[in-house]
């Protein structure tokens, strides 16, 4: 693994409140990244609920494509599917 992701990967688990997320993520991304990263997050969770395509599509105004790639990463990845699983505790 790349030495600069792997430090990023350890910077997020220094974050300990929703705000210090928030403020790392403001710095790192454009707001147009976080929310597409959120969709694809609401994405995950409502296929993790049993939703249709077609329901997510109209739901969240994800595109085909990337609602594919969500759910081709909740099957067969597992950072979806693991976070879904502590989220819904």
């Amino acid at each position: 693994m790349d030495h600069q992701v792997h430090e990023l990967y350890q910077a997020f688990l220094q974050l300990e409140t929703v705000e210090e997320c928030e403020a790392f993520l403001k710095d790192l991304c454009t707001i147009k990244e976080v929310q597409a990263m959120a969709q694809r997050w609401h994405a995950a969770r409502l296929l993790a609920s049993g939703k249709t395509f077609l329901q997510i599509e109209a739901l969240t105004g994800i595109s085909s494509t990337t609602l594919s790639r969500v759910s081709q990463a909740y099957q067969y990845g597992k950072g979806y599917r693991e976070l879904v699983k502590k989220s819904s505790r």
